[in-house]
């Protein structure tokens, strides 16, 4: 057997997660079959981020350090076979980002420690890799409680000469969420043409920038929700629910190489008219009633007045008062989701279902910016043990009518209950 039967860093009980600001404490442990004399036993506690231009290169082209302490736990000397244990105590910054690990580079904390022998011998090295979560407080957010909302008209032309518009505004009752929370949407959607649309598709969507040389945008589709198409001449609305999964939190603070944004992309092909709405992904919860896309006394489904189109085609009112004239408006259903059923993905196509916590994800051209595009990538974004230890509901959240059927009696569709 070897001189150094057992070296490791073992952290007082058996810690991983620790909050910036905290006090971080353990013990270097090493088993020895025979005297080994040394030079000096070393021990570091470092937090760093590193960039690359290539996925999953450990080759950083750009690095950043947030702290590096280094103890001296034992001088020059000799040490006899058997066990030894070398304590040490260091206290991280308050101001250490959050660990996050990505295809295209990582902030990582460890603690790691030496030996080094005299000349001639074999060195010893070892290392812990530890994670630090600082909760991302969404209250503290600008404007987290103001509606979220926006629209877009479109023209949409038919029957070669002729056009209409189609005007979609979507909402979600929240500006940010926590793991597991409910984020409910609404699209409304206003057909001024005598031709109807493609179906509408809402997607929940994950971009992470990392800083190198340039920069690199890593955009994944998180969850997708798609719902069936507007009828010409009408106006509908349509409302579902996203179960928000483990995922890293919105931005990163105190690290400037690495930043995360999270948007409900709702979109539709004909017309093409997509709706972007900018979200937040926190730690602790919105303390403010949100502002429910439910319809409230007076505003159900079917109570929506139908659309007028302005100044149609006299052809085209021609053959629509000859023709059924539907006066009840529509409630879009769904017609597929990505976290009840996998959903058919043709060759090609951006769209990526799963029901685990998160995706490993596509790529969505929607965000290429000048010549630095999405970058398709096959690995998991990994979060540390605190986010996969948080109750992430695997059932698939249950549909609008379910949760407003009830008279809102379900609480557990408020978010933050």
């Amino acid at each position: 057997m070897g001189r150094v039967q057992l070296f490791e860093i073992r952290l007082s009980q058996g810690r991983v997660v620790y909050s910036p600001g905290e006090p971080l404490a353990g013990a270097v442990h090493l088993r020895l079959g025979a005297p080994l004399p040394f030079r000096a036993i070393r021990v570091t506690c470092m937090g760093s981020c590193g960039v690359s231009t290539k996925a999953n290169d450990g080759a950083w082209v750009v690095e950043e350090s947030y702290f590096n302490s280094s103890l001296s736990l034992a001088d020059k000397g000799s040490l006899p076979a058997g066990e030894h244990h070398f304590p040490f105590q260091f206290l991280l910054p308050a101001t250490a980002p959050t660990s996050f690990e990505g295809p295209f580079g990582k902030i990582v904390h460890q603690v790691r420690a030496s030996i080094d022998t005299p000349r001639f011998s074999k060195d010893h090295k070892c290392s812990f890799v530890f994670y630090i979560l600082s909760p991302l407080n969404l209250n503290s957010i600008p404007d987290i409680e103001q509606p979220n909302v926006a629209s877009t008209t479109k023209k949409f032309s038919y029957k070669l000469v002729k056009t209409g518009n189609v005007v979609l505004t979507v909402s979600t009752d929240l500006r940010g969420y926590v793991v597991g929370q409910v984020l409910r949407l609404q699209a409304d959607i206003e057909n001024q043409s005598g031709k109807d649309t493609s179906p509408v598709v809402a997607s929940l969507l994950q971009k992470v920038s990392y800083k190198a040389k340039r920069w690199i945008y890593d955009v994944r589709t998180i969850a997708e929700v798609e719902g069936t198409g507007v009828k010409a001449w009408r106006r509908a609305q349509w409302q579902e629910q996203i179960l928000v999964p483990a995922l890293p939190q919105s931005a990163l603070p105190g690290c400037s190489l690495i930043h995360i944004d999270y948007y409900l992309q709702v979109s539709m092909k004909a017309p093409e008219a997509t709706v972007t709405l900018p979200l937040f992904v926190g730690n602790i919860a919105v303390n403010q009633t949100p502002l429910s896309p439910c319809p409230g006394p007076g505003s159900s489904p079917g109570t929506l007045s139908p659309v007028v189109p302005s100044a149609p085609p006299q052809e085209e009112a021609d053959a629509v008062a000859s023709g059924p004239h539907f006066s009840d408006p529509i409630s879009l259903s769904t017609k597929s989701h990505s976290q009840q059923q996998p959903l058919s993905v043709p060759s090609g196509s951006v769209s990526v279902t799963t029901t685990e916590p998160w995706v490993q994800g596509a790529t969505v051209p929607y965000f290429a910016e000048g010549s630095t595009g999405p970058v398709t990538t096959t690995s998991a974004l990994i979060l540390p043990p605190e986010y996969s230890s948080w109750g992430y509901p695997y059932e698939a959240p249950p549909s609008y009518e379910q949760s407003c059927g009830a008279a809102g009696t379900d609480l557990g569709l408020i978010p933050g209950s």
